[in-house]
């Protein structure tokens, strides 16, 4: 386990200590257009990760409750951690991560490269949309990786290729949002987070209608495959969210955008 210093003079845990930074640059996307979070609000993290969103939470506003997501258990070990420094004891991590149905499924980990690790391997098999990925990340990481620059584009393919090297396919534990709503006994979700590499509109689907009333706002991250974006456009606007949809300056060339939904 290794330590990343954040721009924000905060030091956390990591797998990777690039990874961690572009994850804080990642994370600030989620408190623009119109996402508004106050003292007191209730926060679900689907796709926790290492635990930077509820990091950033922890600090900017008290009494907090935060339930993060995160199934792959190397990740899990550090979110641990890094929920510790927080001092938050409404920080609640769950070992799993969510779908359509309860069950068990493979998630291919990339110990390279933990934030790639998903149960929807289509989103990277095209590995032209991972070299745009990354070689908008450099760019936008340019300010905090002055070296980032010196960094040939013909070495990106290279870089690629090692960021998927040794991957593993782990058996996870998948559940679905109503199940965590009833388990928790949640009245409110102020917040819901979902960043969970391909796996968002199935999140959606398991959340049963009578839990779309607690949800006040959703920020997804989602990747336009077999038109997963219209889908999840025409499930939110069907459950009264008005949306925004913007793409993250590092992501623009990609077909991975942010959407912004409030009630």
């Amino acid at each position: 386990m290794k330590e990343a210093l954040l721009k924000d003079g905060s030091t956390v845990y990591c797998i990777s200590t690039l990874e961690a930074q572009m994850l804080e640059l990642h994370v600030a996307e989620y408190f623009k257009n119109g996402i508004n979070i106050n003292d007191g609000d209730t926060v679900i993290d689907v796709g926790a990760n290492i635990g930077i969103f509820g990091h950033q939470l922890s600090k900017q506003f008290k009494d907090i409750e935060i339930i993060a997501l995160e199934p792959v258990p190397s990740i899990f070990e550090v979110l641990q951690h890094n929920v510790k420094l927080t001092k938050n004891n409404k920080y609640k991590i769950l070992p799993y991560g969510l779908s359509n149905i309860n069950e068990f499924k493979n998630i291919i980990y990339y110990p390279n490269s933990p934030a790639l690790s998903t149960s929807n391997p289509e989103i990277w098999d095209n590995n032209n949309q991972l070299l745009l990925a990354f070689k908008g990340s450099v760019q936008s990481g340019q300010k905090i990786w002055w070296w980032s620059k010196f960094i040939p584009s013909l070495f990106f393919p290279f870089i690629i290729s090692w960021l998927k090297k040794d991957s593993i396919n782990i058996k996870c534990e998948l559940n679905t949002l109503s199940y965590v709503i009833e388990k928790n006994s949640l009245k409110k979700i102020d917040l819901l987070k979902i960043d969970c590499e391909g796996n968002e509109l199935k999140v959606l689907e398991g959340i049963a209608i009578k839990d779309w009333e607690i949800i006040k706002q959703i920020v997804l991250e989602v990747h336009n495959i077999d038109g997963r974006y219209n889908q999840i456009v025409s499930i939110l606007k069907n459950h009264g969210f008005k949306l925004e949809t913007f793409k993250e300056s590092s992501l623009k060339e990609t077909n991975i955008f942010n959407i912004y939904a409030i009630k």
